[in-house]
């Protein structure tokens, strides 16, 4: 059985989404390698490790997964130049704990670019279909405009082959800034690495946690003027990460981690020393 972390009646536990590898410099924008090599080594072609592992969220009545992973579609020129190192075992992680993906209620999806949406669709006997077939997936509307109308900077990130079986299955549910999708567990809009980028909040019995998605893809992100490259508002980034990483660390909140190679979620003091981690 895996290990959870419980937050009041909640109970979370990370699913393997596959993991891969990342240029050191884009990872941490325009953070110098002499700062961030202090927190991470990279290897002789300066790529540092990333991992993509969904959060299964049970709570009392329904089961949600929070972003989808890598996928199982990856081309084998893909694969090379994302530097893959571990696959996509989320199905398998599932049939673990004894639950099906037509059993999912909920993916949330904190935004659409490749590595975090590659997971909502699959191939499977040689077809594409939902890999939660029932379930109701969670984009802001924003995000899902972007994705249906791409610039020539995100159209490398937003892949067709991730897009229409969503568009077309009928399960796609759009929000728009702040939305409980169950009780205590709430979307928030926030932009900043992408226009649509939301974040996911849950409480349950005065405990919290909250996931910053990209806004917070590592706790080595911790300070506010470490965003990646790949941030499309960087300046909106920062403002939001100094907006909710006082409120939450204030708060004892867990800082729920999808891409971070080291935890799976830490707690903070405002100075940004890990208190806690799992």
């Amino acid at each position: 059985m895996k290990k959870t972390l419980q937050i009041g009646r909640l109970k979370l536990c990370w699913l393997r989404g596959g993991s891969f590898e990342l240029d050191g410099g884009t990872a941490f924008g325009p953070v110098p390698k002499t700062l961030w090599s202090k927190k991470i080594s990279a290897d002789q072609d300066n790529y540092v490790p990333i991992r993509a592992w969904p959060i299964l969220v049970k709570t009392p009545t329904e089961l949600i997964i929070l972003e989808s992973g890598l996928g199982n579609k990856l081309s084998g020129k893909q694969r090379k130049i994302f530097r893959i190192r571990e696959e996509w075992y989320i199905l398998q992680d599932l049939a673990d704990l004894g639950i099906r993906r037509e059993e999912i209620d909920y993916v949330i999806l904190s935004h659409y670019d490749w590595d975090h949406s590659a997971g909502v669709v699959m191939h499977e006997a040689g077809r594409l279909e939902l890999t939660f077939p029932k379930a109701r997936h969670i984009i802001q509307k924003t995000e899902w405009e972007d994705v249906l109308h791409p610039n020539k900077r995100s159209s490398h990130t937003y892949w067709q082959i991730n897009i229409e079986t969503l568009q077309k299955s009928g399960n796609l549910e759009l929000v728009q800034g702040e939305s409980e999708i169950v009780r205590g567990i709430k979307a928030v809009l926030t932009g900043g690495h992408t226009r649509g980028h939301q974040i996911v909040t849950l409480e349950s019995e005065a405990e919290k946690g909250v996931y910053l998605g990209d806004l917070l893809p590592t706790h080595m992100h911790y300070n506010p003027l470490w965003v990646t490259a790949y941030d499309n508002f960087p300046l909106d980034s920062i403002a939001m990460k100094e907006l909710y990483l006082d409120r939450f660390v204030r708060e004892a909140a867990w800082f729920i981690l999808y891409q971070d190679p080291i935890y799976q979620a830490c707690k903070f003091d405002l100075e940004g020393t890990i208190t806690n981690f799992f």
